[in-house]
């Protein structure tokens, strides 16, 4: 089948192809030899949130407010799973959808089906983004409730009246764009260089020091959306607390509109920039 006959295929046709990619891709996320890093990368803050719980009860320790678990939760979301399990899971998880495979030298296999470039990233980028917010957001809301469980009925009557309910829904969505953000820009990576690691350490680096750049520069990140969406603000401590400066944190509307409209772009970019993939397994 030509190239001109599969863009001629119907819509319908195509939407059947992604979700037939997506199944196939969802073992590798779930069941390959690199998932165990995922599932490390996400339930290693739940681990450290229910010991917290566990050392309360065994102490006896009620004198501190829930109030504070609440600001050490929000901590512990932007540092453990933002800075932490969420970007080194999306670097796994996407920069190797097209690099992994041109390595293990199977990506000839899908190139050679009657199934359209960008429908295949697509595709690709669907399954990790189902398992990335899979797994994040249910190790999110299990340590949501693990680090508070210790305070027993306060605890519930804090999740239904006290608004607990209404800042797990808002870690949960942050979680998720966290991923689509993330996700989206390492996929890109993983076609445009041959080496992803580089440039996802310069990213690293950039999203890093969001606390310590000017109000403009703090915006061409993902972070700083990822912040303003967070209940609980979060600053920055250490030695070089000083040098951070303070930004008042972007509308809710705009955080959200801001990283879907980066996924869009990125991944509609990527879809393009692979139709031109070319496999040399000589190199």
């Amino acid at each position: 089948m030509s190239a001109d006959e599969i863009k001629r295929l119907p819509w319908s046709l195509w939407w059947t192809q992604v979700l037939a990619i997506m199944r196939l891709e969802l073992r590798k996320s779930f069941f390959s030899r690199r998932s165990w890093w995922i599932y490390l990368l996400a339930c290693l803050p739940a681990l450290l949130t229910t010991g917290h719980s566990l050392i309360m009860w065994s102490k006896g320790d009620w004198n501190h407010a829930i109030g504070f678990d609440s600001n050490v939760f929000g901590y512990v979301f932007l540092f453990g799973y933002v800075r932490l399990g969420i970007y080194f899971g999306c670097v796994i998880l996407f920069s190797n959808l097209f690099r992994g495979e041109m390595l293990a030298r199977t990506l000839h296999y899908y190139l050679l089906a009657p199934v359209r470039r960008d429908v295949l990233a697509v595709g690709k980028f669907l399954s990790s983004l189902a398992a990335a917010v899979l797994l994040f957001t249910a190790s999110v809301v299990l340590s949501y409730v693990t680090l508070f469980m210790h305070f027993g009925r306060h605890f519930e009557e804090f999740l239904l009246r006290g608004g607990g309910l209404e800042q797990l829904g808002w870690y949960v969505a942050a979680t998720a764009l966290a991923c689509l953000g993330y996700g989206s820009v390492f996929l890109l990576m993983g076609l445009l260089f041959r080496n992803p690691m580089l440039p996802a350490a310069i990213v690293m680096v950039w999203e890093g020091i969001n606390a310590f750049l000017p109000p403009l520069l703090k915006k061409i990140s993902i972070i700083f959306y990822l912040k303003s969406l967070c209940p609980v603000p979060v600053t920055e401590s250490g030695g070089l607390a000083f040098l951070a400066m303070e930004t008042d944190p972007a509308p809710a509307w705009l955080a959200i509109a801001g990283l879907l409209a980066l996924a869009a772009a990125t991944l509609a970019y990527a879809g393009v920039y692979a139709r031109r993939i070319e496999i040399s397994y000589a190199e």
